[in-house]
């Protein structure tokens, strides 16, 4: 997670499991890190894009919900173009 005092700016992270009061997250360079859930913003779920704002040594994070719908969406289309080439009816083995 951020050093408390490093100027960042923004980022995002994307919430990619959670496991009791552990939230693995997606870094911006693709890297993951476990999380303290308790450090995230309340409600958070698996697939969010958290916001990150840090200014002045105060951090703000909040659920980025246009971004985590267009990351869901991005999703589904790639899923039904994979889908989309499968063979139709029985499959057997």
């Amino acid at each position: 997670m951020a050093r408390p005092h490093e100027e960042l700016g923004i980022c995002y992270v994307v919430v990619d499991g959670i496991e009791g009061t552990l939230a693995r997250v997606e870094l911006p360079d693709g890297t993951t890190e476990d999380w303290r859930l308790a450090g995230l913003p309340r409600g958070v779920k698996e697939g969010d894009v958290v916001r990150i704002d840090v200014q002045g040594g105060d951090v703000e994070m909040e659920i980025d919900h246009e971004q985590t719908d267009r990351r869901h969406a991005l999703g589904q289309r790639q899923l039904d173009a994979l889908n989309a080439g499968g063979p139709d009816g029985e499959i057997d083995l």
